[in-house]
């Protein structure tokens, strides 16, 4: 019985439909391009943009790709300006197209990059937070411990400490195709 059981489990499994392309990607990202594409041909000849969630877990990634679907997260932090000129990475162009997934790669939304800027921390706006944040509670004193908290530990494994003047880098977007 205990085999059949593991049977029935193994066919169950080969026989579940795979969503990821053979490129790792799932299919949702590419159907979504391909549908702005049709409705905006001036852009069909584009390359399809990068595909990412925001944060670094499945609850935040979700929440906030829902709040960029909503209208009510219209940027982000994107990091230090110390890691592009390490990486020798420019920053992100004016016009830039990104596909917004969740957390498990579906396709949300299609964000295009409307302003980059590079400000010391210590220097970032309520206003500013409040579109990265996509909150009006509170939002400067959460963005700055949500970002402190995540600076520090990145640069902890690195053996660096942050500051309160260290530069980041920040993006202002508009949404300009959902998921239909």
């Amino acid at each position: 019985m205990k085999n059949l059981f593991i049977l029935f489990l193994l066919i169950l499994v080969s026989c579940k439909s795979e969503s990821k392309s053979e490129n790792g990607i799932d299919h949702t990202v590419s159907e979504m391009w391909n549908n702005f594409t049709k409705s905006n041909p001036e852009f069909k000849n584009e390359e399809m943009p990068e595909a990412w969630y925001f944060h670094n877990n499945k609850a935040d990634a979700n929440r906030l790709a829902e709040l960029t679907l909503n209208g009510k997260k219209t940027a982000t932090t994107t990091g230090l300006y110390n890691w592009y000129k390490e990486a020798s990475a420019d920053l992100t162009k004016i016009g830039t197209k990104h596909i917004v997934t969740d957390f498990d790669g579906k396709a949300k939304a299609i964000i295009e990059i409307t302003k980059v800027d590079t400000i010391p921390f210590n220097q970032m706006s309520k206003a500013y937070a409040e579109m990265d944040m996509g909150t009006n509670i509170e939002p400067l004193k959460k963005w700055k411990k949500a970002h402190w908290d995540f600076f520090s530990s990145v640069m902890e494994e690195n053996g660096e400490k942050p500051t309160e003047d260290m530069l980041i880098v920040l993006e202002s977007f508009e949404t300009v195709w959902t998921k239909k």
